[in-house]
């Protein structure tokens, strides 16, 4: 259910993201184009824009291709048409249309939880089965500078979206991306194969960051254990798939209730402790916090109390020492009266 859930929370979190004027959507290695010229059926068919970033057509030198749009790529066809003596200018008719936009490799560095070489617009097993159909204009929803930044895991709360940096050809250009979290359009512009995106750091934590956008992640996977009273195992406990995965913006808390950390007998339960575990994915390095279970449902009141959870988070439950101190006391008269040790031991 919370996968579908979650799903359906990404389709309108990605509707919210407007495209306004900017950098127009230029081609890259893999694009397919379907080139028509009305009495020249040997130029006609579907073409795939080569690793080089040339377009090969019978009869004609390689065209240098990527970064140009549908309709300079159209008038470089004309141009070298003519050029080449095949056609009078006045009787030349090209027409080039997209037929799929290839998936892209573009690189993503900085303040997102998955920095690295990033794909976009991959496409589904079924995609790839269904037959290339032409169609006029050019929108790739998928090759747009927000998909590369969610595919990178999303941003961290430290990132600075005003001023997030996209590098290509040596030159960069600055985006504000903050609109998305405040209801203003902001500009989401198409990618080319080779891009650059930089996340920076803003240098302190921005708490209305950590919630399901468009580019950040929409939910996370923690592990819970809560193997000790009142349960004596996790699947008693309540504790399945769906009660690990957490909409993004969940604190400690959360998951602290998800694991039935809380509530049963207040006087031998109130005193229960939590440990949320989280480990630096570049480092290594391991912190915890720990906290009563009751301090953390009614007594936290700042970040630093109750933390937001994030991917791979661990939070195990401890017994309250009423209880430790029960089994303490069975143990001993169990050491103490060897009949019952006895009988527990004898098969």
């Amino acid at each position: 259910m919370l996968k579908y859930l979650y799903l359906s929370l990404y389709s309108f979190l990605l509707s919210c993201v407007w495209v306004l004027p900017g950098w127009g959507l230029p081609l890259s290695p893999g694009d397919r184009l379907k080139i028509s010229i009305p009495e020249g059926e040997e130029f006609n068919g579907i073409y795939e824009v080569n690793v080089d970033g040339t377009l090969g057509i019978p009869y004609l030198e390689p065209l240098p291709v990527v970064g140009l749009e549908l309709p300079e790529v159209q008038q470089q066809v004309t141009q070298s048409l003519i050029q080449g003596g095949f056609f009078q200018p006045s009787f030349l008719r090209v027409s080039v249309n997209l037929v799929q936009w290839a998936p892209i490799e573009v690189f993503v560095s900085g303040e997102t939880y998955l920095p690295g070489r990033v794909l976009i617009n991959e496409q589904s097993d079924a995609e790839k089965t269904q037959p290339l159909v032409p169609v006029t204009g050019q929108y790739a929803s998928q090759r747009m500078l927000t998909s590369a930044i969610r595919n990178a895991g999303g941003i961290k709360p430290n990132a600075n979206i005003q001023a997030i940096q996209l590098i290509r050809n040596g030159q960069t250009r600055l985006f504000d991306l903050s609109g998305i979290f405040t209801g203003i359009p902001v500009e989401d512009v198409p990618l080319v194969a080779g891009d650059r995106i930089v996340v920076p750091d803003a240098g302190e934590i921005n708490p209305s960051l950590v919630r399901p956008s468009a580019i950040t992640p929409v939910g996370v996977k923690i592990f819970l254990s809560n193997l000790t009273v009142p349960a004596t195992g996790n699947a008693i406990s309540g504790i399945g798939r769906d009660a690990t995965s957490f909409p993004y913006g969940s604190r400690f808390s959360h998951g602290v209730t998800a694991a039935n950390c809380a509530g049963g007998t207040k006087t031998t339960n109130a005193g229960r402790r939590a440990l949320l575990v989280r480990t630096d994915q570049l480092t290594g390095k391991t912190q915890y916090l720990e906290r009563k279970v009751d301090d953390i449902l009614k007594k936290s009141i700042n970040d630093a109390e109750n933390p937001f959870l994030m991917a791979n988070d661990s939070i195990a439950c401890y017994d309250s020492p009423t209880i430790q101190a029960r089994d303490i006391v069975d143990t001993i008269v169990k050491f103490l009266s060897p009949f019952s040790l006895i009988k527990e031991l004898w098969p």
